[in-house]
């Protein structure tokens, strides 16, 4: 089966989900934000208009068609700010879940092939980054690095590096006996060789799906460590950093909260559908069902 047919092949799997096909959609709504923020917002998120200060969103009393979702505390329009907050949130995610890719793969292929010593030493020190909650690793990171939105990305990816190099560990293990990878050393073939161009490209499905499931716990993370003033600080438009501002105003502007927080719902809701999907299509067992 060459390539096109299995392109088509897959999407027709994929299409059969119907929960991964609205995942799907989000995301691409997400992407599309991301990548048109400027021609889709009608104003600067960050200019503060004083005079327009906590006007309710257009379907509420008193909303205005200038301001579809409201304005916050400051007469920034949250639209604006919510279309430019899907930029940061797709940022976050790509960088963050490479960081989490890149080191993991290399900690779990490294483990796995060579085993051991290595093995053990590699294994004791994810073990012991997973002993430690995921939000509590990340705080303590950033508390080193400082409180910013990058230093907040570099965080939420080391504290999904165990997660990746687990499943690589795994992965590699199971490949590395097989009779291609006996053939290719027999060959041969240099470990770095065997690693990356031999064992590596028969690993990928479940990189792929832990990829897109990281996609939206780095989203998560993100937001709620700027919601605790350690991500992304103000006026950046970033979703968790809005509600933090917000909070205050839980009971008098309340759409200052809920509408950031159906961005970030919809997001990690898209990102984990999608990724349920790719498991359902990629697994060979799935398929069988």
């Amino acid at each position: 089966m060459n390539e096109e047919n299995k392109i088509i092949e897959f999407y027709k799997q994929f299409k059969k989900n119907k929960s991964a096909l609205v995942g799907l959609y989000i995301i691409t709504i997400l992407i599309f934000l991301a990548i048109f923020a400027p021609l889709l917002a009608p104003y600067d998120p960050l200019i503060q208009n004083l005079a327009n200060r906590t006007i309710p969103p257009v379907w509420s009393e008193g909303g205005s068609m200038m301001y579809i979702f409201g304005t916050d505390d400051f007469g920034r329009d949250l639209l604006s700010r919510i279309i430019y907050g899907a930029r940061i949130s797709l940022m976050i995610g790509i960088i963050s879940v490479s960081i989490s890719f890149i080191f993991g793969t290399l900690m779990g292929s490294i483990a796995g092939y060579f085993g051991g010593k290595v093995d053990i030493i590699m294994m004791r020190i994810i073990d012991i980054m997973l002993s430690i909650p995921a939000i509590l690793l990340a705080i303590v990171i950033v508390s080193i690095l400082g409180p910013d939105l990058f230093n907040a990305m570099i965080a939420i990816g080391v504290v999904g590096i165990p997660t990746f190099a687990r499943i690589v560990r795994a992965s590699v293990l199971a490949e590395k006996e097989k009779e291609y990878v006996v053939a290719s050393r027999i060959n041969g073939s240099s470990n770095f060789r065997l690693i990356v161009k031999v064992i590596l490209p028969n690993c990928t499905t479940p990189l792929i799906v832990q990829s897109t499931m990281g996609f939206a716990s780095a989203v998560l993370e993100a937001a709620g460590l700027s919601f605790l003033g350690l991500g992304a600080q103000a006026p950046t438009p970033e979703w968790g950093a809005m509600l933090a501002d917000s909070l205050q105003f839980i009971t008098t502007a309340s759409w200052m909260i809920v509408i950031p927080g159906i961005a970030i719902f919809l997001t990690v809701m898209g990102f984990n559908l999608v990724g349920d999907g790719l498991m359902d299509v990629l697994d060979p067992k799935m398929k069988d069902k």
